[in-house]
């Protein structure tokens, strides 16, 4: 982290001198450098001398998702559901600009709570790009990425849902997948299954609804996943149930989100 003489405060990365980080370097240069969006985290500079590479974004106070799902020091201050909807569709409308935004489709490929951050008004950014890359010219292999990345997101959902680390589940076998979502879907298994700071806030039915979506992401037959757009349009219709207000379009940036001070 640094300083400006202003007080402001800039997140620093530093990357280590070799030709993987390299190219990891290039893709944040290239994908942040040239898309503006209030769901992605904004990138301030970069510095390129001798072995030294830093990369300079904007410091984001609430750190990010994972610590606050999973971290004990957070538990007792654990986001409430209007807060997990309001992350949950600002990093669908962040995706859906990369995948549908009008200067070609890209791909992020490393899609998890980690790599979203929160702002002072919890407001989430989507960091981490050193994967990412533009959609080949191959509509099999682009639609095989543009799915990983919905895939990722409802890995997301599901922990903000259920409070568990869903990244260590094994997701790869789609018996056992389709066996669990399955078992979610039963409304007696679902509340077993809610994170239990959730139980009991009156938003049961909203949750389910989020539920759903996150199943619908993570079909065990990409071609049958939903685009990150219609993922976003269906978060954007539930959150008008919970009152927390999406008036922003894809390519838009003023938005009014309130959020409920964690300090």
């Amino acid at each position: 982290m640094a300083t400006l003489p202003d007080g402001r405060f800039l997140a620093v990365k530093r990357i280590v001198d070799s030709q993987q980080f390299e190219e990891q370097i290039v893709s944040e240069l290239k994908t942040l450098g040239t898309l503006k969006h209030k769901n992605l985290l904004s990138l301030f500079g970069f510095c390129v001398e001798s072995n030294i590479r830093l990369l300079v974004y904007k410091y984001m106070s609430n750190g990010n998702l994972f610590d606050w799902i999973h971290s004990v020091k957070h538990r007792r201050k654990t986001l409430q559901w209007p807060l997990r909807l309001k992350v949950a569709v600002g990093v669908a409308r962040g995706l859906a600009r990369l995948h549908h935004g009008g200067r070609g489709q890209v791909v992020h490929l490393n899609i998890s709570s980690k790599c979203i951050l929160l702002d002072k008004n919890f407001e989430p950014k989507l960091s981490n790009f050193g994967k990412a890359m533009l959609a080949v010219h191959d509509e099999f292999c682009e639609m095989a990425l543009v799915k990983e990345d919905v895939h990722g997101f409802g890995v997301v959902l599901l922990e903000l849902i259920t409070g568990m680390d869903c990244s260590r589940m094994n997701f790869s076998s789609n018996s056992i997948l389709n066996e669990w979502i399955g078992n979610l879907l039963s409304t007696s298994y679902f509340k077993d299954a809610m994170d239990r700071f959730l139980i009991g806030q009156g938003f049961d039915d909203e949750i389910f609804q989020l539920l759903k979506v996150a199943c619908n992401c993570l079909d065990c037959i990409p071609d049958q996943r939903p685009t990150m757009l219609q993922v976003y349009e269906d978060i954007k219709a539930i959150t008008k149930r919970c009152e927390v207000v999406d008036d922003s379009e894809i390519q838009m940036q003023p938005e009014i989100c309130p959020a409920t001070s964690q300090d």
